[in-house]
């Protein structure tokens, strides 16, 4: 019996956490026969008076924002970590383990404009974006009890974001999250046994087949990860093997923001809406040793499969056993290949 990737049931390992993922193509040989509803957003204006984040109005604590101009970053008034120093640790038994957690986590406004999205901004706004979240990774680097910076954005109502002009975050802390020691042990592996990072050769080997590939900057590359768990998830990744992005050139950083851009622009016109995902960088530890092999790379992981109301659940199996998706990853690429790159607002005969 012959055996069809785009047809028979099978499973994919994720090689940064050697995780499963279970595709099952039969299910859904064709994901876009439902409705496709359109436009189900109202559009904003461009300021809020009563928006938190908008220059000059004041935050929920009382602070008030300058009048910025560009991007706007302030230590988040309900931080989920605080920078108080503290030793305590308790082990009853290895049953029951607690650890006091030191950090600092902020919040970066884009934009001073209320409605506009990274996809909806200028180019050389965008630039600027990427700049400041270089710019606070090095600060918070500096920091010598600080082992990892997550730079972040979730993006939509339906991701949790509670407030909707355009923002992300930065959490900085004093050990390395679970799924960061997980991605830095396997990359470390590769690179002892191949002397390369494993994120090298598999993007080399993604540029060569051509199949996943959504976008190709100078320096950066975003695809269709092989063993994406959303539908359309997808990975950027730096040609150049850097841990951090703290090492990019001035054109490292225009060449990002470009491709994110493109990337951001090709979600939205996928169903005409702003389109709803969470993205971070994952990069190495700071501070810390142990950390060969690292290659930086981001990830998107937007909710949405067939329509702009239709998303997709982790639940049942997948909270329980392993991730199982219908929509090949090869299929998802080919959408997201085949959609303009010319945002839908800006498209002639366009209305709202």
């Amino acid at each position: 019996m012959s055996f069809d990737l785009s047809n028979n049931p099978h499973i994919r390992i994720d090689i940064l956490t050697g995780n499963r993922v279970l595709v099952s193509p039969h299910r859904s040989k064709r994901p876009w026969q439902g409705q496709v509803e359109k436009n189900v957003e109202t559009p904003r204006a461009s300021y809020q008076p009563d928006c938190y984040l908008c220059p000059g109005n004041q935050r929920a604590e009382g602070q008030t924002n300058p009048n910025y101009s560009d991007s706007f970053v302030f230590v988040n008034d309900f931080s989920a970590l605080l920078d108080q120093e503290n030793s305590f640790h308790i082990n009853e038994n290895d049953l029951f383990i607690t650890s006091a957690e030191r950090g600092i986590c902020k919040v970066i406004s884009f934009s001073p404009r209320h409605d506009l999205t990274l996809a909806e901004m200028e180019l050389e706004d965008l630039v600027k974006v990427v700049a400041v979240w270089q710019q606070e990774f090095k600060t918070l680097s500096a920091k010598p009890w600080i082992k990892y910076i997550q730079i972040f954005e979730n993006k939509g109502a339906i991701m949790g974001c509670s407030n909707p002009h355009p923002h992300g975050q930065i959490w900085a802390q004093q050990s390395i999250p679970s799924s960061i020691q997980a991605e830095g042990i396997r990359q470390r592996d590769y690179f002892k046994k191949n002397q390369r990072t494993m994120l090298k050769d598999y993007l080399e080997a993604e540029l060569q087949k051509k199949e996943r590939v959504i976008i190709e900057g100078m320096h950066f590359v975003c695809l269709v990860p092989y063993w994406a768990q959303w539908p359309f998830e997808t990975m950027i990744i730096s040609k150049r093997p850097m841990q951090t992005i703290a090492e990019f050139s001035t054109a490292e950083v225009a060449d990002l923001a470009a491709v994110i851009q493109e990337l951001t622009i090709r979600y939205d016109n996928l169903f005409q809406i702003s389109f709803p995902y969470s993205a971070g960088m994952h990069q190495a530890a700071v501070n810390s040793s142990g950390q060969d092999g690292w290659h930086w790379h981001m990830h998107f992981y937007p909710p949405l499969l067939r329509s702009a109301t239709v998303k997709k659940f982790m639940v049942g199996y997948e909270m329980l056993a392993d991730v199982q998706r219908d929509i090949t990853p090869e299929h998802a690429a080919k959408t997201l290949q085949e959609v303009s790159s010319i945002h839908y607002k800006k498209q002639q005969g366009w209305m709202l």
